[in-house]
């Protein structure tokens, strides 16, 4: 969808390089996301390859994040959205994982207040002083933070030391800036700690969608294809089918 001229521009932005999504997971994200957002947007694709991925969804190339030959980049590369100028795009941007399966209204993610807003990480182990997002949906403001890529490559080898990927980098320099905060946190459940039943109860009910729930996150052991199926990549971690992720998770 396009903006009026009156209202600033919204955008859906995801990423997708590499082999290990196809561009079904773009097409389903699309798909999902024209369902459950009522306000005009634009979706974005930043992509090596846009082979198979839908015509409404604009692809454009991935910028370099520009650092030192042989530098490892697969665990920084979203920092690239950051960008003073991310091919000319201006306006709002909602960064969204491909893997995520969205269930609710997105509506409030453009309309909750804050200059730059991201998931509370899941704290297995209650850690109240502990300030680390998860970069599977952030919001912010298209060239509005160019100061996040250019401190980064600028201080790289530094950063990479003290901070185990682009998230905890991200999280803490934010907060330094004041301008951290947090979706509501039921907005966004973790599938895997929060989805599925508790032991024993996990061999005979089936992973839910928590009240209130808007966008499942599938981090660590499970993909959607793998809920869908009951599969997990952790022995004695049993989980039935999640039946309830076919009926969202497709175009």
């Amino acid at each position: 969808m396009d903006s009026s001229a009156s209202s600033p521009q919204r955008y859906v932005i995801c990423m997708k390089w590499g082999t290990k999504y196809g561009p079904e997971y773009v097409n389903r994200l699309h798909a999902m996301v024209k369902r459950h957002l009522t306000l005009d947007f634009q979706m974005v694709c930043l992509t090596d390859d846009s082979q198979g991925i839908t015509p409404e969804v604009r692809c454009l190339p991935i910028p370099p994040l520009d650092l030192p030959p042989g530098s490892p980049e697969r665990g920084w590369t979203k920092l690239v959205t950051f960008a003073e100028d991310l091919h000319g795009l201006r306006g709002t941007a909602l960064f969204l994982d491909v893997d995520v399966v969205i269930v609710g209204s997105l509506d409030g993610f453009f309309e909750h207040p804050g200059r730059f807003l991201i998931i509370k990480d899941y704290d297995r182990f209650w850690n109240p002083g502990r300030i680390t997002g998860n970069s599977s949906v952030y919001r912010f403001e298209l060239g509005a933070h160019p100061d996040v890529l250019a401190n980064f490559r600028q201080n790289f080898d530094t950063i990479r030391q003290r901070f185990r990927n682009e998230q905890s980098y991200l999280s803490d320099y934010m907060h330094r800036q004041g301008l951290l905060a947090y979706w509501p946190k039921a907005w966004c459940p973790s599938f895997k700690y929060n989805c599925i039943p508790t032991w024993p109860t996990n061999f005979w009910t089936e992973p839910f969608i928590p009240q209130d729930a808007r966008v499942v996150i599938f981090h660590g052991e499970c993909n959607p294809p793998d809920a869908l199926a009951g599969r997990r990549n952790r022995r004695l971690r049993f989980i039935r089918p999640a039946t309830w992720v076919a009926e969202h998770w497709h175009e």
